[in-house]
């Protein structure tokens, strides 16, 4: 399926995989390579007030994947014949509350990430991973953040749609530093200067994915550092033109006695159900 498409287009392709006992970690990765997809979500049902989902790449296990979420809710509601549904997802360690809708485009889809922590880290521009990215120091826009919904990555804002649209990574080199630093990958984004939309690429090679199309978890992140910097959470983040699949993301940062919390949705678009032999 399509997670997170944009006007009814686009999204990043998703595998949604109803788990079973059966299925081994080896069963998990091989399907996983051959799914042809960035990530892989995998839904355990057998507890029905919470599923359990666990994502994969090609290149290993993720303990949290946002529009893997977001894509497996929708095959939930999708399995369930039913209009609208409030519940719960667990991963890895977490519970995160959703909330899927039927929509003429697709089923909408939102969850709450929980507590984004922020820091402005001394090993954040350390270390080459500017420069990794292709970027000088004069590209880049304000301050390089970190930022964790239990993960890091760097937010790296850039001074304009044409600085983001024109970095070319080198990938061995990135994903070699955010190895070293413990670093998911870096989320960079050029703010529009008249609306609450961000555009952005998400570089995560040390995970094996060199440019998502759609990195729900990062919008949250983007939407909590703007919430702590202008007062305003409230944003929409296109991601995939460059890999002509554009995609959106809509994230809302607020405030609680635990820290920035965002709430996060996109619209996916089911295709039909493939069957792996």
């Amino acid at each position: 399926m399509n997670a997170c498409t944009r006007d009814g287009e686009g999204g990043s392709p998703t595998a949604v995989v109803i788990d079973d006992a059966t299925l081994t970690d080896d069963d998990h990765h091989a399907i996983a390579r051959r799914t042809g997809t960035s990530h892989t979500a995998f839904v355990d049902t057998s507890a029905a007030d919470t599923p359990t989902v666990r994502f994969f790449t090609s290149a290993g296990e993720l303990t949290n994947c946002g529009h893997g979420i977001i894509a497996a809710q929708a095959v939930l509601l999708h399995r369930s014949d039913a209009t609208e549904h409030h519940g719960s997802l667990r991963t890895a360690g977490r519970t995160f509350a959703t909330t899927a809708i039927r929509r003429q485009d697709g089923i909408e889809v939102w969850f709450d990430q929980g507590v984004t922590t922020l820091s402005n880290h001394a090993d954040a521009t350390d270390g080459g991973i500017i420069a990794a990215l292709d970027l000088q120091p004069a590209d880049i826009a304000a301050g390089v953040r970190v930022a964790s919904p239990g993960t890091p990555r760097l937010l790296v804002p850039v001074r304009d749609h044409l600085t983001l649209l024109s970095i070319q990574p080198d990938f061995d080199r990135l994903a070699t530093k955010c190895r070293r630093l413990g670093y998911l990958g870096c989320f960079t984004y050029a703010l529009w200067p008249t609306t609450r939309t961000a555009a952005a690429r998400m570089f995560a090679p040390a995970i094996g994915v060199n440019e998502d199309i759609a990195n729900a978890n990062s919008a949250g992140c983007l939407a909590a550092h703007l919430l702590d910097t202008s007062g305003n959470g409230d944003i929409e983040v296109h991601q995939g033109d460059t890999l002509k699949r554009p995609s959106s993301i809509s994230a809302s940062a607020t405030r609680t006695g635990s820290g920035i919390v965002a709430r996060i949705g996109g619209v996916v678009d089911l295709g039909p159900p493939t069957v792996l032999g």
